[in-house]
């Protein structure tokens, strides 16, 4: 008889169930894909495919409010129709009745955990390379859409008047480029080919820009063919939450693996490279020693001196020149042709703070002459794509970046002097990040450990509850079983 009771209260606890998980996933499940598609503009049949990655997502949330509603409205019914008293007068006791209640809650609590610490991770790295493998047409939809796109996160936002997507080029280009010191740049170029080339913990668009010109505060710059890269996040994993246990074990491990920090930790490298460089500069230019600097395709050499060298603590990842400023440019494949610039001002930068360092070159309103003795005057010569010096780079070498982020606080240990107050200030951003990333690693390992085993007093609180008011309204057991 109590086999026959347990499999008739299962039966039903079962039935409402899947019901309700049915139609709380199907609800869950569109308001998670909104966003996405609203952001990415996904086409039809990648909707399709991401809604059943985005099923265990939804499930980790939905099983164990389905089965506390199952266990409120069955138990509730069951009490409320009299069913119970009469096993119990009949000599059955309340936890022989409990059984399948406690069975449904622990059956939950196991998958729960499954689903939270593997399952829901592979599938959102699944939608992610779902995504991944389209990322060029996502990018040329949305332009021919809305005439522009944005990569998340990013500096450049790409205007274009022509698409072309089975070339993965763009035409009639215009490229706004927001600086690290918050100002604009615009870049116009008649044709530009996207490849975006992905990883597992970042993305890399690469932008391959042909008869590009440049266009600033001042006059605008012939840059001719200009190739830029640009790092940007994973498009939806992106969190610590979303990461498997190995995943989360390796970024406690390495905390570079982590997109965020990489982000900020590259930043700080970008000051650091700025700084070291301004300093090597400034104490080869008080020797009376030039600098020799190369084009990274190798096709200009570049002899300068300068009077001196400082870090601008308005802009960021720029170093200031002083007068008198002497640039000799040196063709690789012209051999005799030589041009002589001589100025009065102008700046090296960083290009950006990508894992590759790159350098530009800009002086104001120099004066030239060319080998023959032919002479004149330019607004200004620019250099772009210059190979940051591999003796400097070496001091920062990405294997052990954070260690040498960390040390270069102290005077000696990277710089000879203190660094500045703007690589202080990041250097304290990155270290709340790292703390701030551990807080999350040991908080989003314990709310998994919660929301699975939890599951269990929860579902036993709402069977409870509805036992209790089988006199009342049965929702409103479930409503405050709901509440932890």
């Amino acid at each position: 008889m109590v086999f026959t009771l347990h499999r008739y209260i299962f039966r039903e606890l079962f039935r409402v169930f899947v019901l309700a998980s049915v139609a709380l996933t199907l609800m869950v499940s569109v308001g998670m894909l909104v966003p996405t598609i609203m952001e990415y503009g996904v086409s039809p049949e990648q909707i399709l495919r991401l809604i059943g990655y985005f099923l265990p997502i939804t499930l980790t949330f939905v099983l164990p409010m389905s089965a506390l509603f199952a266990g409120s409205i069955v138990y509730g019914r069951f009490a409320a129709d009299r069913e119970l008293d009469a096993c119990r007068a009949g000599g059955v006791s309340l936890s022989v009745l409990l059984y399948p209640g406690v069975s449904l809650a622990i059956l939950v609590a196991a998958t729960n955990l499954i689903l939270s610490f593997y399952v829901t991770p592979a599938f959102v790295h699944r939608s992610e390379r779902s995504i991944k493998s389209n990322a060029e047409q996502i990018l040329f939809r949305n332009i021919q859409r809305r005439g522009y796109y944005a990569l998340p996160r990013s500096r450049f936002l790409l205007y274009a008047d022509k698409v072309i997507p089975n070339q993965n080029l763009l035409e009639g280009v215009v490229i706004v480029e927001t600086r690290p010191d918050s100002t604009y740049r615009v870049i116009t170029a008649q044709r530009v080919r996207v490849v975006i080339d992905t990883h597992r913990n970042y993305n890399k668009a690469v932008i391959a820009a042909e008869e590009a010109y440049r266009f600033d505060e001042v006059s605008p710059v012939y840059l001719g063919r200009l190739t830029v890269e640009e790092v940007f996040p994973p498009l939806l994993g992106d969190s610590i939450k979303f990461k498997e246990i190995e995943e989360i074990k390796r970024i406690q491990a390495d905390k570079l693996t982590y997109y965020p920090i990489r982000e900020r930790a590259m930043e700080a490298r970008a000051q650091l490279a700025a700084e070291l460089l301004a300093e090597k500069l400034g104490e080869a230019f008080a020797a009376g020693e030039p600098i020799l600097l190369e084009e990274t395709d190798g096709t200009r050499m570049y002899v300068l001196s300068a009077g001196g060298c400082q870090i601008d603590s308005s802009k960021k990842f720029t170093l200031n020149l002083s007068s008198p400023i002497l640039l000799e440019q040196r063709d690789r494949y012209r051999e005799g042709l030589t041009v002589r610039y001589t100025g009065r001002s102008g700046h090296i930068a960083l290009q950006d703070d990508s894992e590759t360092l790159r350098l530009e070159l800009l002086l104001d309103r120099p004066s030239w002459e060319r080998t023959g003795g032919i002479t004149g005057t330019t607004p200004r010569k620019y250099v772009n794509e210059v190979v940051y010096p591999e003796s400097l780079a070496a001091e920062l070498d990405y294997g052990s970046l954070l260690e040498t982020l960390l040390r270069a606080e102290q005077p000696g240990a990277v710089l000879t002097a203190r660094p500045s107050q703007a690589y202080i200030q990041i250097l304290r951003a990155l270290q709340r990040d790292l703390d701030k990333t551990d807080r999350e690693i040991s908080a989003e390992v314990h709310s998994r450990l919660v929301l699975g085993l939890g599951s269990v007093s929860i579902i036993m609180t709402g069977i409870a509850l509805g036992i209790w008011f089988r006199g009342g309204h049965l929702l409103s057991a479930f409503g405050a079983s709901s509440i932890p």
